[in-house]
């Protein structure tokens, strides 16, 4: 019997509602999406179904959140045509060439391209005025030595928060603070974030395009965005440092939670990717997340999902050459989730977190 490609896990209280229900797109009232660089194309056909067909159609309310990529990735899901902004982004962001170390201010050159291109010419406005989805996106404002600029304090800066990180998480209050950019305020459930220094910024077609570089400006290999309409002057940086994978207190009392993911497992922050010991699970009482077997992750081209490190180990043509294939090979994970949908096998699949 072969192994499938697509796991099914879900926490405690989503366990028991996916038993007892068809998966039915109205069975969930968030969606996030992860920071993780390139891996997302590892899922791009997921997304691709997820977006085009399973939420096609929306009646009620979906709130979204992603931090860096995956941000991007939820910017094509509230436009109008879910599935020419994802060609768009995937054509740009696997397109990208550095055939020279470059630095990080040509970086955030290529990047500020490739979120234009997926945007177009109407996909702000789209996404600002969606009748359904209410989108968020995280942005990481710099403080203390973070927030002086320059390699010497910003790598001085990093260090600090990666060493008090090990002691505790909540020491990211000392070097940044969550920013979260979002439509509808009243109603959404990220509104008023206590477990970080968290703040709640409106998005508008003004700041779409810098919160969205933001969002995905890595520190060192990015420049800082220094101004979001609409937000205090500052270095703003990548979500994922706060937010990689989320660990949120999240409002649960309506709706599950969808998590098309990379992995069975969530790091909370930047700094935890390497703390096996830190590893988000309380929060996702209440979520589903869809994430590939290994097997089927053994049987990508170098055994691995796409990741930031391929810019180094390949030159851009061998890496394009393996992304494509990579996304290509992701139709396998949308095929085992359409078949589920369509033949109601959720409940023999369901894995428990």
């Amino acid at each position: 019997m072969s192994v499938s490609p697509l796991r099914f896990i879900a926490g405690p209280k989503a366990f028991k509602t996916l038993s007892e229900n068809d998966f039915k797109p109205e069975l969930f009232t968030q969606l996030l999406a992860a920071s993780g660089g390139p891996k997302w194309i590892g899922i791009a056909a997921l997304d691709r179904y997820l977006f085009s067909e399973f939420f096609k159609d929306l009646n009620q309310p979906l709130h979204t959140l992603g931090a860096s990529s995956g941000a991007w990735r939820l910017a094509c899901l509230a436009q109008a045509n879910p599935s020419a902004a994802y060609d768009r982004l995937e054509q740009l962001y696997i397109g990208q060439r550095y055939d020279t170390k470059p630095t990080a201010v040509e970086v955030s050159k290529q990047v500020a391209g490739i979120i234009q291109g997926l945007l177009g010419s109407t996909g702000a406005m789209e996404i600002i005025s969606h009748s359904q989805i209410n989108s968020h996106y995280i942005a990481c404002q710099a403080r203390h030595i973070n927030r002086l600029g320059g390699h010497a304090p910003l790598a001085l800066g990093l260090a600090a928060a990666a060493m008090t990180n090990l002691v505790t998480r909540k020491s990211l209050a000392w070097h940044f603070k969550r920013c979260v950019f979002g439509v509808e305020q009243g109603v959404s459930p990220y509104a008023e974030l206590k477990d970080l220094p968290s703040e709640f910024y409106a998005l508008s077609q003004n700041n779409i395009h810098q919160v969205l570089l933001a969002t995905g400006s890595i520190p060192w290999v990015l420049a800082p965005v220094k101004t979001i309409d609409g937000a205090p002057k500052g270095h703003y940086y990548d979500g994922g440092i706060t937010d990689y994978h989320f660990d949120l207190p999240l409002k649960q009392s309506q709706g599950l939670t969808l998590y098309p993911h990379f992995y069975p497992k969530m790091a909370p922050g930047w700094f935890d990717k390497s703390l096996p010991w830190r590893l988000a699970k309380a929060n996702y009482d209440n979520a589903l997340i869809l994430a590939p077997s290994d097997a089927y992750l053994q049987s990508l081209p170098y055994g691995k999902l796409p990741d930031r490190g391929d810019f180094k180990h390949l030159d851009s043509d061998s890496r394009i050459k393996y992304w494509q294939k990579s996304a290509s090979m992701s139709k396998k994970l949308a095929d085992d989730l359409a078949e589920v949908i369509d033949k109601g096998l959720l409940a023999e699949r369901l894995e428990r977190l």
